[in-house]
């Protein structure tokens, strides 16, 4: 009879929780409404999707392309077949991606409840069921509504970002299932495998979650105690990650061959060890600080051409991670969570802290997505405990709220500035003036547009605030070359073929420059090396012509035209 009366109240507890769970999901569906509007931007929305026709559809090519493509150093073939089902629904009506990436969040937010009330519930045992679901709730709402969230939302091209979160979300649920389970084991451990690698084929970046399930074995589940490591049970706990392993190493090879031919990765020589040390540092200070205080969002912050341990900014954040460090490991007695909590954000942020790098960003917001759950775990647990008092309880809950209600708000308008184009990047530049890869990629897209006028002074402004960078100066000085304003060009181009001078854009665009305002003879051995140096180019070629017969050289003239005429008739055409 006891058994039986237990069976009915466990089910009611599960229905309750099912629909809190929706609850969640439901708010966390409406605050992201606003990114259900927006458009593609011109941030890597354009080569992911405008400028590529390889994705759309689910035929056996597009297939074939998703699982042997890598745009940008990024495997991941699952989250193109999610693609390619948008394109057979909506076509090219960002609408319908849109709608994709807000339905994984908030699918996510309803796990992030389900994970927050085992582990809660593990690491607080004696917790009372209702202290529990506002924990929970607590947790699942600071990671679901958090303004850090809008960028891997409300960014088309971010799907990898909630797409792996949810595989990754529910390979942990698995494995919890799995370690509490009496029968069943099995099924729910290659359950919780094949998820895992079901995220992998969504993003790579989950190569990092074999350590937190270790760190969950640890704490809160305790299947064993940090100092038997040596044990029967501890062995067959880690043994029980080598698969999980096996798997993170694969995508890993995988992944590194696909940025060895794709992306250019960030040279030791450049960012040696002292500074990628000074990078992770900054990276693991930077998004706790942002959870606190999330105002002046950027879709990009630049890495400095320096890094160095001993500026202010770097000089800090190592000292900050280093005292929480020492802190967390010295409290581990009395304060588990604190360690296990750490641990779990560092392992899953370290792929992305800049220990390797490619890529022109220091930090991004779309790198906090999972790491942050640990941190709203935290935020879970310090509710639960603060239940414990009514009083304290009850304005603990109320400073939560209001908290919670200002992220809310904040994230609404935050997806806002995702909207198009033309308002992410004016926004970007109104929060940091000098962010040079805002105005770069800002000019860029008006210059693609053909609004030249409005693009050359952004681009000007870019290759002025980054004198360093090649391509800044490349796509000022071609901006004024297409706006007639060639005198003013040279410059630019002479400064990117001077950092630069295997880049045979610029090296063309130079020779065509010089050409403009009458310089044929200097203008001919820049134009020379580009034709050798792409045999295939037509507009070296038709430099050529222009150079060959300006200097009088009319049979040198005539054969690169019969090149020419081959390689580009249109453009041929128009040189006789």
């Amino acid at each position: 009879m006891v058994v039986n009366s237990m069976l009915p109240d466990r089910r009611r507890r599960f229905a309750f929780d099912v629909l809190v769970a929706v609850a969640l999901a439901a708010i966390t569906l409406f605050v992201f409404l606003p990114a259900l509007w927006g458009g593609w931007v011109q941030f890597d929305d354009d080569r992911n999707f405008l400028d590529n026709a390889a994705y759309r559809g689910l035929g056996p090519s597009q297939v074939r392309w998703m699982f042997s493509a890598a745009i940008m150093g990024h495997w991941t073939p699952l989250t193109w077949l999610t693609h390619g089902a948008d394109y057979v629904v909506w076509g090219m009506n960002p609408f319908g991606y849109h709608l994709g990436n807000v339905l994984l969040h908030a699918a996510n937010a309803a796990l992030v409840y389900a994970l927050a009330l085992r582990l809660l519930g593990a690491a607080m045992p004696g917790a009372a069921t209702v202290s529990r679901r506002l924990g929970a709730a607590a947790a699942t709402l600071a990671f679901a509504l958090h303004p850090l969230r809008a960028e891997s939302v409300a960014w088309i091209t971010e799907r990898r970002d909630v797409l792996s979160a949810f595989f990754a979300l529910a390979s942990v649920l698995a494995y919890l299932h799995f370690c509490a389970a009496a029968e069943g084991r099995r099924a729910r451990y290659l359950a919780s495998l094949g998820l895992f690698a079901l995220g992998l084929l969504s993003k790579s970046m989950l190569v990092s979650l074999p350590a937190v399930l270790l760190v969950l074995d640890v704490y809160p589940l305790r299947r064993f105690q940090p100092g038997a490591w040596r044990s029967p049970a501890a062995r067959a706990v880690v043994l029980e990650k080598l698969p999980y392993l096996a798997l993170a190493l694969a995508s890993v090879a995988v992944t590194s061959s696909a940025m060895a031919r794709t992306v250019r990765v960030t040279s030791l020589a450049l960012y040696p060890v002292s500074a990628r040390l000074a990078m992770a540092a900054y990276s693991l200070a930077f998004y706790p600080w942002k959870l606190l205080a999330p105002l002046d969002l950027m879709p990009m912050y630049e890495l400095p051409v320096h890094v160095s341990l001993l500026e202010p900014r770097f000089l800090v954040s190592m000292v900050l991670v280093v005292v929480t460090t020492v802190a967390v490991v010295l409290a581990r007695h009395r304060w588990p969570a604190g360690l296990a909590v750490w641990l779990a954000y560092g392992a899953l942020l370290a792929p992305v802290s800049g220990l390797a790098h490619a890529g022109p960003q220091l930090v991004a917001d779309r790198f906090s997505y999972l790491p942050s759950l640990a941190l709203a775990l935290l935020l879970g647990a310090g509710v639960v405990a603060a239940t414990r008092q009514a009083v304290l309880g009850r304005a603990v809950l109320v400073a939560v709220g209001l908290w919670i209600v200002s992220m809310g708000a904040l994230t609404w308008a935050q997806v806002q500035a995702w909207h198009d184009t033309d308002t992410l990047f004016a926004y970007a530049i109104e929060v940091d003036p000098d962010c040079g890869w805002c105005y770069a990629q800002y000019g860029g897209a008006l210059g693609n547009r053909g609004d030249l006028p409005s693009a050359v002074p952004l681009l000007e402004r870019a290759a002025a605030l980054r004198p360093h960078r090649a391509g800044y100066q490349a796509q000022a000085g071609l901006a004024l070359l297409k706006a007639g304003r060639a005198t003013d060009a040279v410059p630019y181009l002479d400064r990117a073929v001077a950092i630069q001078p295997g880049n045979l854009d610029a090296v063309t665009n130079l020779g065509l420059a010089l050409v403009e305002v009458g310089h044929a003879a200097d203008a001919l051995p820049y134009l020379e090396r580009a034709a050798a140096g792409r045999p295939s180019a037509a507009e070296p070629r038709a430099g050529l012509v222009r150079v060959h017969r300006a200097l009088g050289r009319r049979a040198d003239a005539d054969a690169e035209l019969t090149v020419l005429r081959r390689l580009d008739p249109a453009l041929a055409a128009g040189l006789r």
